[in-house]
């Protein structure tokens, strides 16, 4: 176990405990020598973490400074890579939100964590995701949340163009891309749309309701019925 995980662990372990915990008890759960347990009580409270004891007593956590959740590092890595990944494929509003969430988990964490998120090796590429793009799913976002209408230009895979009203149902990543599920009104059906085919979007004021037979859902136990069928023939 490196290091970093095993101040997070120990943080963790502390924090599940009522009582003070002697070091010779959390040496023997990390596996690891007495000596190197005050030295990494030392580091976390070096590091803002609030530890209070003494050697021969045992060690705590303060009650008034713990945290109200504690990560693993794989856990916080996980995290990272998630906000990475919507910062590069989502709009700027979801991008705001995960940058704020990530401020939250910092503020919390131990300085030795932090060091380990800013070390993370894994970087995250934008696959030509453009400004328009992201501009489109910040519109079908909104709509889908608020059941509005939404009037765009597509441009299909013959490279022909037309206007489409739609009602925005749900998003679907596949690795890179972005498809629109929704209501057509022109083809008065469902139709999934690229966001990356969508041009100038617009958010109407007409309002639409969904329904047993037009939602999300509906549509994707009609795709997997249809897939069934095609497999049994």
């Amino acid at each position: 176990m490196h290091k970093s995980e095993r101040l997070f662990q120990l943080v963790n372990y502390l924090r599940s405990r009522r009582l003070a915990v002697s070091a010779d008890t959390l040496a023997q759960a990390f596996n690891v020598s007495v000596r190197t347990i005050y030295r990494d009580i030392q580091d976390l409270q070096s590091s803002g973490v609030s530890i209070v004891g003494e050697p021969g007593v045992g060690y705590m956590l303060s009650n008034a400074d713990l945290p109200p959740l504690m990560f693993t590092l794989p856990e916080l890595q996980t995290l990272l890579l998630g906000s990475k990944m919507v910062s590069q494929w989502t709009d700027p509003l979801f991008c705001e939100h995960a940058a704020s969430a990530l401020r939250k988990i910092e503020a919390v964490i131990p300085a030795p964590m932090k060091q380990a998120l800013d070390d993370f090796p894994i970087m995250v590429a934008r696959f030509g995701f453009d400004e328009q793009s992201k501009a489109s799913i910040q519109i079908v976002r909104q709509a889908i949340e608020l059941k509005q209408r939404v009037l765009l230009t597509y441009c299909d895979a013959k490279n022909e163009s037309s206007q489409r009203e739609i009602e925005p149902l749900g998003m679907v990543f596949w690795g890179g891309k972005w498809t629109l599920l929704a209501f057509c009104c022109l083809r008065n059906d469902y139709r999934e749309f690229r966001i990356d085919r969508m041009q100038n979007a617009q958010l109407l004021e007409q309002p639409f309701v969904t329904t047993s037979t037009k939602s999300m859902n509906h549509y994707v136990e009609l795709v997997r019925a249809r897939y069934r069928d095609e497999c049994q023939n």
